[in-house]
């Protein structure tokens, strides 16, 4: 496929920067449809040179178009046009010719879901193309996951996370739940009657949800804006077998657990002799401050950590690891070993190849780009309405609010087309704390541009009149 030809000026007495202004410029005219789906933009060099103007200022633009999802760049092939939606804006913008009869779209503001058309799509579909031509394993895979991927796995953790490890301590699992599966059995005593999970309240459901299905009992352990109250745990139940904590970014309060917290969660383990269950969520994505410290680099012998591909390919491929102590992975690698409970080999092949060739790297900088802008963006249009939690990190902000006020707003976002959840949603036991979720990962730019306009309406309704 040729290049497009672009009609685009430069204008030098503008004061917004050139690449602003050349991103602009090819945003409206993909939005007003000049520039058509899967065409293929001019090479970087190409317009560059008809614009008169460094090659640099065209590769930022296109970077920034990459990052709000408006263009692919396709490895060896350039850059194309992505199918962009307009319903959400022409329902916003346009009257209706029958108004009784329009139905506002239905946009989800659920957290913890990425925006998967951007680069990861293009390198995981790379990976595949990859996988398939080797022939397929004849053999039965190895019970913790192939050597290649572990041994990647334990080279990502030390460059992003600081978590000194290697291929023997690395399980590969299905996800984060799957993990926290593998590890509530190994950590489940032969001839106890009773094993005690300890839980953030308000977090995460669905781990609540598998423990009691395994049979296990749940300690709620209240959270603030520094994620869970450690000196909680004192009074936890003797038969308390471990906790479960989110420390990079609370799920869904969005706190961001200190290093004085963390140290004192491994001192409490030590002492109790209880083991933490990590669960790294949203990691990758800081906008600012450098993470802090695993709990599992301060406390390798008392922590299960657990990771996932989810927030950065999607949570429809399931894919995750786990670093845990040599005798939990014994426990775990002899039963799966009876059950061949372990992801495909193909699946974790094309993970290997993102892995080696760099391409989950820079499929992580593109989408953290895009979620830093967003953040902002969420930031400054809701801080005049209260206090907010989780800025700067993850996929998701809290707007505190009282639980009424809250259930309110929700309501009429949902009148609107924009399903919004409440802290009560991931709430076990009552708490002190109320609020919106916004979580700003999933959609695109029409949806989350129309999308926080109704939220926005809905606050200043609820709270400014």
């Amino acid at each position: 496929m040729l290049p497009i030809s672009l009609s685009i000026t430069i204008d030098r007495a503008d004061t917004r920067t050139l690449p602003v202004q050349l991103a602009d410029r090819i945003r409206a005219a993909i939005d007003n449809g000049e520039l058509r789906p899967q065409s293929r933009l001019p090479s970087t060099r190409a317009l560059s040179a008809d614009l008169g103007v460094a090659r640099a200022v065209v590769e930022k633009a296109y970077e920034q178009l990459v990052a709000e999802g408006w263009i692919d760049a396709r490895r060896g092939s350039g850059n194309y046009i992505r199918l962009v939606p307009h319903a959400v804006r022409s329902a916003a913008s346009s009257p209706s010719t029958d108004a009784a009869s329009a139905t506002p779209p239905r946009i989800s503001l659920r957290p913890g879901i990425p925006w998967t058309p951007l680069r990861a799509s293009e390198a995981w579909r790379r990976a595949w193309r990859d996988v398939g031509g080797s022939p397929p394993p004849g053999d039965y895979p190895d019970s913790a996951g192939t050597l290649e991927l572990r041994t990647h796995v334990a080279d990502l953790l030390r460059r992003a996370r600081g978590l000194h490890t290697d291929a023997a301590s690395v399980v590969i699992t299905t996800g984060s739940i799957h993990g926290l599966d593998l590890a509530l059995g190994a950590l489940a005593k032969p001839n106890t009657t009773e094993h005690v999970l300890a839980l953030e309240n308000p977090g995460y459901r669905s781990a609540a949800a598998l423990a009691k299905h395994r049979g296990w009992s749940i300690h709620d352990i209240p959270v603030d804006r520094d994620g869970l109250v450690v000196e909680h745990l004192d009074s936890s139940p003797q038969q308390t077998a471990a906790v479960y904590v989110t420390p990079s970014h609370q799920y869904p309060t969005g706190g961001f657990m200190p290093i004085g917290r963390r140290r004192a969660l491994a001192d409490w383990a030590r002492r109790s002799g209880s083991m933490i269950i990590e669960d790294d969520y949203d990691s990758e994505f800081r906008y600012g401050a450098a993470p802090l410290p695993t709990v599992a680099e301060l406390s390798p012998d008392r922590t299960v950590y657990l990771g996932t591909v989810s927030k950065t390919l999607g949570a429809g491929i399931r894919l995750g690891w786990m670093v845990a102590p040599q005798s939990i992975v014994d426990r775990i690698t002899s039963t799966r070993r009876e059950t061949g409970d372990h992801p495909s080999v193909p699946l974790q092949q094309a993970m290997t190849s993102m892995l080696r060739d760099g391409e989950w790297d820079r499929a992580v900088r593109t989408a953290r780009r895009l979620y830093r802008a967003r953040d902002r963006v969420v930031t400054a249009a809701l801080s005049k309405f209260g206090e907010l939690s989780g800025v700067g990190a993850g996929l998701h902000t809290v707007l505190v609010l009282e639980a009424g006020a809250a259930q309110n707003v929700a309501t009429v976002c949902a009148a609107s087309g924009v399903d919004l959840p409440t802290l009560e949603h991931s709430t076990r036991s009552s708490t002190a704390r109320g609020g919106i979720v916004v979580g700003y990962g999933s959609i695109g730019d029409d949806e989350f541009d129309y999308a926080i306009s109704v939220l926005v309406d809905a606050l200043e309704a609820e709270l400014l009149n």
